[in-house]
């Protein structure tokens, strides 16, 4: 179909629908380019509604990277919402950009952003969408090359069946390496295009690699199958932070996060067992504080946005926090802008920090305890005494921040009905400090989710809880959190061994994948879209028992099925921290001390060949005397 007739089905049918906004495009800074004179045509989708997708950052930085190309053009793509969806079968309407209009099918790559886990059906609904076989397979080249990246792709068996080739690690530079390289095999078979694509770092192609299992279920070995492909495909990461992206396209619609991002570090230096984040994302690279400023300025000449959020995975502990604080506060604090700093650790940064940059709106804090016993927190390696976790609730409520919001995690190894009864304990001391000091406008708001192991991380040998277990816990946690001013949330029991099946799954589950979507599964990251017994039966049609997935204990030699996907830590180094956590020993800021992790050595070459050495491990600044002094591990976010 061509794009002038999909514009005709639109402009008649799109009344019908909830939001038609979502499926029009024209947006302020959105890019359009001249489609004839693109050598190469790339759609990034994200595989969920308009509303999610133009929050993700890293979306608008593959966008940003192509359309700077003069040969190259991107356009967006999202998940229509059910109502469009039947609306787009049933008048023939294939998957389309926003741009310009033209069928997914037109363009020479799909980018799939797969951030986490429970996108997957919906990636696969895409391609259906699109009129393109669901199977890699069954692609040639007519069809466009169908890559995914994001933090969901460092296990990328799951959907190895699917995609055609997967970005593992940071997708700036990388995403124009693809492009160019499309554009020079054009014309060749599937095959010898993939072969291309495989000889760029950090391109993994599963139909190069054999997968064997042992009679257990177990992997065996993971190998590669033709000559010239590497036996581990190590990450891809941006040595040098680029310059922020500032021309943000201002939304048709209301989206789940209305602010604009910058994020002014990336990687993470505190090794919580639990992180996947943590761990994938090294080394720390930090931008400066006159590149963050600037690129403030212009998001806010560019965009209109009121609110910007200044990201990282431990936003305090950039080193330039308190400078970057003052001089935010300095130039925006009677413009009536609005900033948060997510992820602030409350050793590194206090409320007074945040009154640096204005306190433009005070609702309220969160912060992350994750457990709340001496044990469980050595054990997870995030340790904080429960005292500066009180005092930490005084200083905020004395400030006028009427709300905190403590997260926790259940289900973590070893614990006990006790160590869930802490929770419980610490939250009554947290709301006494704040009615001793505001009354009864004083709140505590409290999310309780059940931990999942993931791949790459310390954890990755550890079983999840069992059902009955984490029903136990959470009917304690409800039948004593009832008090008034404190708010109690938890997940559903049925998602996280969803979460937890896709996460730690093999190249098996892609068939149970297909037969789940075929059986009407889609936008499973929506608690009342998920349909676990369809899963369940998806398991059963395939004799593949899911609790093979979630509730062993791995043998610490056993292969996983993610082992030929190198992320830059030995796993050495992760079993090691493994068996650390079973003696609940901890491992300091690795600012502090090298732990030889392997992320130094494995980029070593790219190291010396860069001018501008914008990272080391342990990083250039070490971390400051006060936080040093204060060497525990809560992060703390404000609500703007």
């Amino acid at each position: 179909m061509r794009p002038q007739s999909i514009e005709r089905q639109l402009e008649r049918h799109l009344l019908q629908v909830e939001k038609p906004g979502r499926y029009v495009g024209g947006e302020y800074n959105s890019v359009v380019k001249d489609w004839g004179r693109a050598d190469v045509k790339v759609a990034l989708a994200f595989p969920d509604i308009y509303d999610l997708g133009m929050s993700n950052l890293g979306i608008m930085n593959l966008y940003h990277q192509l359309n700077q190309q003069p040969d190259m053009l991107a356009e967006r793509v999202f998940s229509p919402w059910l109502d469009m969806e039947a609306l787009m079968r049933q008048e023939g309407i294939p998957l389309y950009s926003l741009e310009t209009k033209h069928p997914v099918s037109e363009f020479d790559l799909l980018g799939i952003s797969l951030p986490y886990e429970q996108l997957y059906t919906n990636a696969l609904n895409l391609l259906d969408l699109a009129g393109m076989p669901v199977l890699s397979r069954e692609r040639d080249a007519r069809y466009p090359l169908v890559i995914a990246g994001g933090h969901a792709c460092f296990n990328p068996e799951p959907m190895a069946d699917f995609i055609d080739a997967f970005v593992i690690g940071e997708g700036e530079e990388i995403i124009v390496e693809i492009a160019s390289a499309i554009a020079k095999c054009r014309g060749l078979p599937r095959h010898e295009q993939l072969r291309h694509i495989a000889r760029i770092q950090g391109m993994y192609v599963p139909r190069f690699y054999d997968v064997e299992y042992h009679a257990d279920g177990t992997v065996r070995s993971i190998s590669p199958n033709e000559p010239g492909i590497p036996e581990r495909v190590l990450k891809r990461i941006v040595i040098t932070l680029p310059k922020p992206f500032t021309k943000f396209i201002v939304p048709n619609i209301d989206t789940v996060h209305n602010r604009a991002p910058i994020e002014i570090m990336r990687g993470c230096t505190r090794g919580c067992r639990f992180c996947h984040a943590g761990m994938v994302t090294r080394p720390v690279r930090e931008r400066p504080v006159d590149e963050i400023m600037a690129a403030i300025d212009e998001i806010v000449r560019y965009t209109g946005f009121e609110e910007i959020s200044l990201l990282s995975l431990s936003s305090s502990d950039y080193v330039w926090v308190e400078q970057l604080a003052e001089e935010v506060n300095r130039v925006y604090k009677d413009a009536g802008l609005s900033l948060s700093l997510p992820s602030l650790r409350i050793e590194s940064a206090s409320a007074d920090l945040l009154e640096k940059i204005g306190g433009t709106r005070r609702s309220g804090f969160t912060f992350a305890p994750e457990a709340a016993t001496e044990k469980m927190r050595d054990m997870i390696n995030k340790y904080v005494p429960d005292e500066q976790v009180l005092q930490t609730a005084r200083d905020v409520y004395s400030r006028g921040w009427r709300t905190i919001k403590f997260y926790f995690m259940i289900g973590h190894p070893d614990e006990t009905l006790e160590d869930v009864q802490a929770i419980v304990d610490l939250c009554n001391l947290t709301l006494r400090e704040g009615t001793k000091i505001l009354g009864k406008k004083a709140t505590l708001n409290v999310g309780v989710s059940t931990f999942i192991p993931k791949p790459h991380t310390p954890f990755q040998w550890a079983p999840q809880d069992k059902r009955a277990n984490v029903e136990e816990k959470q009917r304690l946690l409800k039948a004593q959190m009832r008090r008034g001013g404190m708010h109690l949330r938890w997940n559903n029991i049925e998602d996280s061994e969803f979460e937890g099946w896709l996460s730690r799954g093999d190249r098996r589950l892609g068939r149970v994948i297909r037969r789940a979507w075929e059986s009407g599964c889609k936008f499973d990251a929506w608690g009342d879209q998920h349909q676990h017994r369809k899963w369940l039966a998806a398991f059963e049609a395939f004799d593949i028992d899911p609790s093979f997935y979630n509730f062993r204990e791995r043998g610490l030699e056993e292969v996983f099925p993610w082992d030929h996907i190198d992320v830059g830590i030995h796993k050495k180094f992760l079993r090691e921290d493994y068996l650390m956590s079973i003696k609940r020993e901890t491992r300091v800021d690795c600012r502090d001390k090298c732990f030889a992790c392997g992320i130094l050595p494995k980029f070593a070459k790219e190291r010396s060949t860069t001018e501008d050495m914008a990272w080391e491990c342990p990083p250039v600044t070490p971390i400051s005397e006060r936080q040093r002094a204060r060497q525990v591990a809560i992060p703390v976010s404000a609500i703007g």
